[in-house]
């Protein structure tokens, strides 16, 4: 009787910790687990972004996986899902995936200049805080294997799910506090941009353009 009540205990707890950021439905399970990893890292809710939908000057959309507001600046994670060996460099325009001991490959948009992109987006929405640090973390779930990717930018990292919490300790100890003055113009940016993931119109949009853009 006691393994049931545990086993629905531990499952509610994960319910409500992950309400509070976002749907227990919205974007990949991956994503979830990312969320849910912030948040047992000590992360408030209210300094994370879960599925943004950020506006951009053209009209169409740049769909970024999660944000968090951190005393030493603003860390925008992409989060990926692959198995396979994943051979790539930060200033190739695309990477590779190799399954099947190399019988099958597929390529795939770098991720380092995806989340580039994703971070520009975001500025070009908060010019007034231009002085603001942008950290870019790429973050891989699956069983995958990462093959030496070289030419990493400053202020980007790369990892599996489990260098996470050390990559955030790595960020907030190599860079010095930051001060954001009024945080307002900010939050209501990235809440703007988690409301339009609810648009079906706006997800469906990125989704064509991003079909589009593939061809």
């Amino acid at each position: 009787m006691l393994l049931p009540f545990l086993k629905f205990f531990k499952w509610w707890r994960r319910w409500s910790l992950l309400r509070s950021v976002t749907s227990t439905r919205r974007g990949t399970p991956s994503e979830r687990e990312l969320i849910l990893s912030l948040l047992k890292m000590g992360y408030k809710a209210p300094t994370i972004f879960h599925d943004l939908y950020v506006e951009k000057r053209n009209g169409k959309y740049s769909q970024i996986d999660a944000v968090v507001i951190t005393k030493v600046g603003i860390v925008v994670i992409e989060v990926k899902d692959y198995s396979g060996m994943i051979f790539g460099s930060g200033n190739q325009n695309y990477w590779t995936q190799v399954l099947a001991g190399g019988r099958e490959k597929h390529r795939f948009y770098n991720p380092i200049l995806q989340n580039s992109g994703h971070i520009n987006a975001l500025k070009s929405r908060v010019r007034s805080m231009a002085n603001i640090p942008f950290h870019s973390v790429v973050i891989f779930y699956g069983n995958c294997e990462l093959q030496d990717i070289d030419h990493i930018p400053a202020d980007t990292y790369i990892g599996y799910a489990e260098d996470l919490k050390q990559i955030m300790k790595g960020i907030k100890k190599k860079n010095p506090t930051v001060k954001y003055g009024n945080t307002q113009k900010l939050v209501d940016v990235l809440r703007e941009s988690v409301a339009n993931g609810k648009s079906r119109k706006i997800v469906r949009q990125h989704i064509e353009d991003v079909k589009a853009y593939s061809r």
